[in-house]
């Protein structure tokens, strides 16, 4: 396989492992592989093998190369040399190498993001460019720098965000090419303990999609009551709507998610930037566009979307472009 013309793009969160070999040229994708070997539980093995510290980065790059046969076994040649671009918690404490951030702002071409090249070693035969998240003042992120990168935002003077739900939501402000302001909301997780761990979990039900029965609508309700109460009233409601009949498990679990996303999206209201570039999984998607529909925030400001597949590979090819690796030796 040629290094030159493809590159593994490796997206190794917390929970979740993802290889995927892509042409460089229209970022196709000819083989992927993924697990539930994400970088806490990979930790934790780590911990519990007893080895010495040198040997980390040795028994991340075991998991690595498990999946890298797979990809060779899928396209019938070896992937030796061809580089493996890797972002979200590999660089993190739970990762193989706790890499610095970078501070803000950072260029939204990926041109200045924090980066470690590995050489190749006779364990593994891959170059790997592990890219480091960014930091503000108060806040941090591991991975969706990269995605935003991918985002290929425009040059301009006007304030442009890139909104990137997900467990810890992330709004980032850009400006002039570069990302200048970030925001974490942990809106999903929130979700994730209410519905789940709290007493809301016997009032709601997950199943159906958005647009199903009288889904949209509880979850337009769930929004617009975001705004005229607090959440932590509000989010008894949900108790109090199965108590007394007044909606269906599944139409609360709408509006709980309701609630939830229309209580981060809020403050958009009150700082409205030129355009939103919205990145993300499908299903996140489709929620927040019904909450910035519902909000009006999309009567006055433009939306974009993406997926996190697409900005993925796009800001791993981007800094993979930047880096030494694409350099002549």
């Amino acid at each position: 396989m040629d290094s030159q013309t493809t590159f593994l793009s490796c997206d190794w969160g917390t929970s979740s492992f993802r290889l995927r070999l892509v042409e460089r040229a229209g970022l196709k994708v000819l083989a992927e592989a993924s697990s539930k070997e994400g970088n806490a539980a990979t930790a934790e093995l780590w911990q519990q093998a007893n080895q010495p510290a040198e040997q980390r980065v040795a028994f991340y790059f075991g998991i690595l190369r498990k999946h890298l046969k797979t990809l060779e076994k899928a396209v019938g040649t070896s992937l030796n040399a061809v580089p493996v671009v890797m972002s979200g918690m590999a660089s993190s404490t739970i990762g193989m190498l706790e890499l610095p951030y970078k501070a803000l702002p950072f260029a939204t071409d990926g041109s200045d993001l924090a980066i470690k090249m590995l050489a190749p070693n006779p364990d593994f035969t891959n170059p790997v460019l592990l890219i480091s998240g960014v930091k503000s003042e108060v806040d941090v992120m591991r991975g969706e720098e990269v995605q935003l990168v991918g985002c290929g935002f425009e040059t301009s003077d006007k304030e442009q965000l890139f909104l990137h739900p997900g467990t810890h939501a992330k709004h980032v402000r850009v400006r002039a090419g570069q990302a200048v302001a970030f925001e974490t909301y942990m809106t999903g997780e929130i979700f994730s303990l209410l519905s789940k761990k709290s007493i809301l979990a016997a009032s709601v039900e997950e199943g159906g999609q958005l647009e199903e029965a009288n889904h949209r609508h509880w979850f337009e309700m769930g929004v617009r009551a975001s705004q005229h109460a607090n959440l932590l009233h509000n989010a008894f409601l949900v108790r109090t709507n199965d108590l007394f009949k007044k909606a269906s498990k599944r139409e609360n679990y709408f509006y709980l998610s309701g609630l939830v996303i229309g209580s981060e999206c809020r403050d958009l209201l009150s700082n409205l930037p030129a355009s939103i570039i919205l990145a993300g999984e499908a299903v996140l998607i489709d929620h927040y566009r019904a909450a910035l529909g519902t909000l009006g925030i999309a009567d006055h400001c433009p939306i974009e979307t993406k997926t996190a597949v697409e900005v993925t590979l796009r800001g791993q090819l981007a800094v993979l472009n930047h880096s030494a690796l694409t350099q002549p030796h």
